[in-house]
C-alpha cells in the first residue's frame, strides 16, 4: 500500500486509491511493476512508496476486472517480466474514478477549510 516515506504506518488513503495511481501511469505508458513503483514514488516527490505486497494484487484485481491486460517479456537485463497496459475499459474507469476523487477531494476542502468555503457561499 503507498505509504509516507518518513515511516508511517502503511495505508490506503482511500478505496481503490492504489489501483488509481497504477491506471493513471499506464495511462501514460506501459509498464511492469518495479517502473509503476518508481513512477508512482517520482510523481509524488517520494511522498508515496508502493510496497510489492500491495502492488501486485492490486494488479491481478485490475487484471480479474480486465481494466488492464499484461503481457511476458524479457527486459533489457534478460529478465522475465510482465508488462501491463491499460485497456479501453480501463481508460473508462479510470476516468470514473478521478472525476469521483475530485467532488471527494472538493467536499473535504470544504470541510476543512471552513472561512474558504463560508466565503464561496
Amino acid at each position: 500500500m503507498p505509504t509516507k516515506s518518513e515511516g508511517s504506518p502503511s495505508r490506503d488513503l482511500f478505496p481503490g486509491a492504489l489501483e488509481m495511481m497504477i491506471l493513471e501511469s499506464l495511462r501514460r505508458q506501459p509498464a511492469h511493476g518495479y517502473a509503476l513503483v518508481q513512477h508512482i514514488q517520482q510523481r509524488s516527490k517520494n511522498l508515496l512508496q508502493v510496497e510489492e505486497g500491495s502492488l501486485y494484487p492490486a494488479l491481478q484485481r485490475l487484471l480479474k476486472a480486465k481494466l488492464v491486460k499484461g503481457e511476458w517479456g524479457l527486459s533489457s537485463t534478460n529478465r522475465r517480466v510482465r508488462t501491463y497496459q491499460i485497456t479501453a475499459s480501463g481508460l473508462r474507469h479510470l476516468e470514473r474514478q478521478i472525476s469521483s476523487f475530485e467532488r471527494m477531494l472538493t467536499g473535504i476542502t470544504l470541510v476543512l477549510n471552513p472561512v474558504k468555503s463560508a466565503a464561496g457561499q
